[in-house]
Formats: C-alpha cells, structure tokens, sequence
C-alpha cells in the first residue's frame, strides 16, 4: 500500500509539470500577439505622420512646396484661407510609449518619423510598395517613415 503512495507523487508532480509547460507557453502567445499589435500599431502610426506631412507638403499654398518646421504644424495648417489638420493628435512611438525621433531635411523641416525601438521586428516582409524598404531590417529604429514627393518624369 506505500507504494501507491509514491506513485500517485510522481502523478501529480508530472501534472504539475505539464501545467507549468502549457502556462508558459501560453504566456509566450500572449506576448508575441500584444508586440505583433504593438508592431501593426507603429506601422499605423507612422503612416498616419507620413500622410500628414504629404498633405501639409501637397496643400502648400503657391508654387513653392514646404515641409513643416515642427509636427506640432500637423495638428492645425493655417496657411490656407480654410484651416485644416492633417493629423488629429500627436501619436507616441507604439513600441516604447516615447516621442518618435524627427526625421528633418536639410533646411530642418519635419519630413518622417521614425521609432527609437532596437528591438528585431517580427514582420519581415510583405510590405505596401512606398515601404518596401522595411523588408529585412534589423531594429524598429530602421523604419523610417519619410515623405518624398515624386520627381517629374522627363517626358520623351
């Protein structure tokens, strides 16, 4: 009869093993889904400073096109006769919950973001056409999100 006894220790410590290995792994999953969250969130975010620079660019009042000297100029443009806001509100870096660093030209006008993050993206790949530049890099901090506008073609 004592050695029953034995046998049902060694029956729950393997229970007790096996609930460990699955908690773990189920916190591995939860972790991985909130920074692949985290992940399309700085993909939004800093999409959202891109289009908002290419507006304020594009609606640049007469023929000379400017970027704005800070993002703050995205909240409220009131260069033109009708006000507009290219972005709704300044948006943190997703990654580390900090300011983004501002990506400026030479003259020291906004043109990008990009994160501060030195942590290896998971998403590698599979990227729209205007960031094909993301593919493989290495930290966060590589993906920069620029405004360029396009360069006219010469006609042939």
């Amino acid at each position: 009869m004592r050695a029953q006894g034995g046998f049902s220790y060694v029956v729950v410590m393997f229970l007790v093993a096996v609930s460990a290995v699955v908690a773990v792994r189920a916190l591995e999953d939860t972790l991985m889904t909130e920074r692949r969250n985290k992940e399309a969130e700085l993909l939004w975010r800093g999409m959202a400073y891109r289009k908002a620079i290419a507006q304020y660019y594009q609606n640049s009042p007469g023929a000379a096109k400017g970027y704005p000297a800070e993002l703050a100029n995205l909240l409220h443009d009131t260069r033109l006769v009708r006000p507009t806001r290219p972005l709704r509100k300044l948006y943190l870096d997703p990654m580390t919950e900090a300011e983004w660093v501002v990506l400026r030209d030479e003259s020291g006008a906004a043109i990008g973001v990009r994160s501060t993050s030195q942590v290896r993206p998971i998403k590698q790949a599979g990227f729209p056409p205007e960031l094909q530049h993301f593919t493989h890099a290495q930290r966060y901090s590589d993906w920069t999100f620029v405004f360029k506008p396009q360069q006219p073609t010469a006609q042939e």
